[in-house]
């Protein structure tokens, strides 16, 4: 049975309806995670859910700890990732509550966040060219058409580095790259969750239109922002509902991700790095 954890953006702090609540403090290899993970079911599904940037929002997109999040999330066994986050938009067409339910990124942070849990010995380059797991995106697809949700079917989510908005300049300049929304945090995520062959997919909650929108763009305020994603939450909450219990263990090539992956020769891995990273590394001893 699938082990879905739940990782909350900006807005969404907490899901009502999960039962048998405990929560765990999980120790890593790279330091706490954002907060305790919030372990129950809902819909008869076992789920874990973990606030990105913990309990009141406290850390900034940069000050997330993305390693410990994923590899905490993998400690415990979780097979999938529902990711949700907030994101400006690059285009007419995705306004304000609109759900995006992406089907890639663009990097554009300085990498002053670490988003490997590979060196210290072991070399691993896993593939990226698709990292959403299709599977996953089309179950939350179904979910939210089936709540009637304002949703979008894909999108290119642009990870900037935060935690300023973007300049005009950046913001028209994206436009005519033909990306779709812009937000802080999913790239990260997304390669550690690649790298610890986990399935993983965002709902994009559409709070404001980004700086390039003559009419509206330039007056966004945190304000206008903040009461957007209250109406927002609400629909994430709604869709992730809806998608559970249509999570299956169909196998899925996220499943198998490292098997290609490693350039170092498995003779020549140190046993301190193999331990580290024990549970990603487990069924290639």
């Amino acid at each position: 049975m699938s082990r879905i954890g739940i990782i909350g953006g900006s807005g969404l702090y907490q899901i009502e309806g999960i039962k048998n609540i405990k929560t765990v403090y999980v120790e890593t290899p790279f330091g706490h995670p954002s907060d305790g993970y919030v372990t129950g079911t809902l819909e008869g599904c076992d789920v874990i859910f973990l606030p990105r940037h913990g309990r009141g929002h406290r850390l900034l997109p940069t000050e997330v700890p993305y390693r410990a999040n994923i590899f905490g999330m993998k400690k415990l066994g979780v097979s999938h990732i529902i990711s949700v986050s907030a994101v400006g938009s690059l285009r007419e067409d995705y306004v304000p509550t609109d759900s995006v339910i992406i089907d890639n990124f663009f990097d554009r942070s300085n990498q002053a966040r670490p988003h490997t849990f590979f060196g210290d010995g072991i070399v691993a380059h896993v593939q990226m060219a698709h990292p959403v797991c299709e599977k996953l995106r089309q179950v939350l697809l179904t979910a939210a058409n089936e709540i009637n949700a304002r949703v979008k079917d894909g999108g290119v989510y642009l990870n900037m580095e935060g935690p300023q908005f973007s300049t005009l300049a950046e913001s028209q300049t994206y436009r005519q790259w033909g990306m779709d929304v812009i937000g802080m945090t999913q790239m990260s995520e997304a390669r550690l969750a690649r790298e610890a062959e986990i399935c993983y997919a965002t709902i994009a909650q559409v709070t404001d239109f980004d700086c390039w929108h003559e009419e509206i763009g330039d007056t966004v305020s945190v304000n206008g922002i903040i009461e957007v994603m209250h109406k927002n939450t609400e629909t994430a909450k709604e869709i992730i509902t809806r998608a559970i219990p249509k999570i299956s263990d169909t196998e899925c090539d996220c499943k198998d991700a490292l098997a290609i992956s490693f350039i170092t020769d498995k003779s020549l891995w140190p046993a301190e790095t193999v331990e580290k990273l024990r549970p990603i590394l487990e069924k290639y001893l």
